[in-house]
């Protein structure tokens, strides 16, 4: 095994290890560390390392196979946690791997392709300027997130032509939006120079792959993506290359960029557990972060019962308040077990950094702004989970108002569901394409929405549009008629294929004839 990782690491050296030999790495290093005993396996992991360790992080897409990741320090689960992976990896990019996210070489029996979509969106980057802000956004790498038309769907608009209004909100949300990209297909300026170096973090974040759920691999901290030649592969126009989304379903039009097709073929993975943590059904520590980040960078700020009591916090006080929720939600302690080793994770100080005990009134407060912050975050609105998160704000913002000398818990809590038990799992099937039968009016028939254009629209649409509005509903439909036209025409809805001419005709007509229902 060592032999084989010194020859592909002296080869990569040459640039000449051809990508087979690299998967067979891969495949050879994945399968010693599963048979490790498990007092061997960190050393055995170590050794892989050193034997590998002159080569530089890399992501290479091999010819219509796997990704192949080299010394890529940090790959984080679909929870956000840390995994304990290999030196070589040789990543499923097909998405009918049985042992995802490793490949098992189904990609090289299922005719697996890796050529784009001629009919994708187009790789084109467009200039919004506003009143503070201008938006640089690329449609053509968009993977579908949602953390811009979910969190300000006043600037950034599905149903709308321009996508980007740079004037419909705060100058911050906008920034933080385009930080929070996941694809690099949002940039802004304040000015007239792009604020490149800020979207990318001022290159501080190293290197991190994250196999989000249900979704692509998100890529951080500038890690080279190479194609099978061993070429770096082109971003697209004004896009980031210091973080982006590769395809993990299989089905992406942009390969290897993710194109949101993940929602359209119902892909999953993980399975969910029917039994999860509250941690689990939160998400995992991805949105636990992206709450505590808006509880102290948006909300608190600005509260006056709230700025002066956080107003010397330290750098990291969202990451020390998301690790706790992490423990007390049933997730690993990532401060450790206890929390009385490092101050600042103390459950006093993360409420109350100055170490004065809150008042009742800023306790209250704090609660409220902390829920708030979880909507904004897009956490789960089951009763079950808001009853427990909510159980748990409390007992954490009532030990935040006693002195710090009365101590106070040294080990985290625990929360679970109660005695209602968590809720069924949602079905996934917007891969099913179930789409009534669609009859076509003929020439001079009047158009109906029922009858003609109703049945054009599948599960599928409906489910990827439902954030925005109800294809199903007459009244949604005609509101936004002229959007949805604008994009039948440039073949951007549905993002999996363009409809026939004929089909765009007739819904053309219904626009032009007064919408019928």
């Amino acid at each position: 095994m060592l032999a084989a990782t010194r020859l592909r690491a002296g080869l990569g050296r040459s640039g000449t290890c051809p990508p087979e030999l690299t998967e067979a790495v891969a495949a050879l290093q994945d399968v010693l560390l599963r048979v490790a005993p498990p007092n061997q396996e960190p050393a055995w992991r170590d050794d892989l390392r050193q034997a590998q360790s002159s080569l530089p992080a890399s992501i290479q897409a091999a010819r219509n196979g796997p990704y192949l990741v080299t010394n890529v320090p940090t790959v984080r689960s679909h929870l956000g946690i840390a995994t304990k992976a290999a030196p070589q990896l040789a990543l499923c990019r097909c998405g009918a791997s049985a042992v995802k996210p490793a490949c098992d070489g189904t990609c090289h029996a299922n005719g697996f392709s890796d050529a784009k979509d001629p009919a994708r969106v187009p790789d084109r980057r467009d200039t919004y300027p506003g009143q503070q802000v201008t938006v640089f956004d690329n449609r053509g790498i968009c993977q579908h997130s949602g953390f811009c038309t979910d969190r300000l769907p006043a600037v950034f608009r599905s149903d709308n032509d321009p996508f980007v209004a740079p004037s419909g909100g705060r100058m911050d949300e906008i920034v933080r939006a385009a930080r929070d990209c996941p694809s690099g297909a949002l940039s802004y300026a304040l000015g007239p120079t792009e604020a490149r170096a800020d979207v990318d973090g001022h290159g501080q974040r190293p290197p991190a792959i994250e196999i989000t759920a249900d979704g692509p691999y998100r890529v951080t901290g500038g890690i080279p993506l190479e194609g099978a030649d061993g070429k770096r592969v082109r971003h697209a126009h004004g896009a980031s290359a210091e973080h982006y989304a590769l395809c993990r379903c299989g089905h992406s039009q942009n390969k290897p960029f993710c194109s949101g097709m993940h929602w359209y073929v119902g892909f999953t993975d993980p399975a969910p557990r029917p039994s999860p943590t509250l941690f689990e059904y939160a998400g995992g520590l991805g949105p636990l972060t992206r709450a505590a980040r808006l509880l102290h960078e948006k909300h608190i700020p600005v509260d006056p019962l709230l700025a002066p009591v956080f107003a010397d916090m330290p750098a990291d006080q969202p990451q020390a308040l998301a690790a706790w929720l992490a423990a007390a939600l049933g997730g690993p302690a990532l401060g450790g077990p206890a929390f009385r080793g490092a101050g600042k994770a103390l459950p006093q100080s993360l409420l109350s950094p100055s170490g004065q005990p809150l008042t009742e009134d800023q306790r209250s407060r704090w609660v409220s702004l902390a829920s708030r912050a979880a909507d904004e975050a897009g956490w789960p609105d089951a009763p079950g989970f808001r009853s427990a998160f909510a159980s748990c704000l409390e007992w954490l913002s009532r030990v935040a108002t006693q002195p710090a000398a009365d101590g106070g818990p040294g080990l985290v809590p625990t929360w679970d569901w109660g005695p209602g038990g968590p809720p069924a799992p949602a079905k996934h099937d917007a891969g099913q394409d179930t789409a009534a039968p669609a009859t076509l009016p003929g020439p001079g028939e009047p158009v109906s929405f029922d009858a003609h254009i109703k049945p054009l629209f599948r599960d599928r649409d409906r489910q990827s549009m439902s954030f925005a509005f109800d294809l199903s509903s007459a009244d949604d439909v005609r509101t936004h008629a002229a959007g949805i036209l604008r994009r039948l025409q440039d073949g951007t809805m549905p993002c999996d294929g363009a409809w026939p001419a004929d089909q765009i005709a007739v819904f053309e007509r219904w626009t032009e004839t007064g919408m019928e229902p």
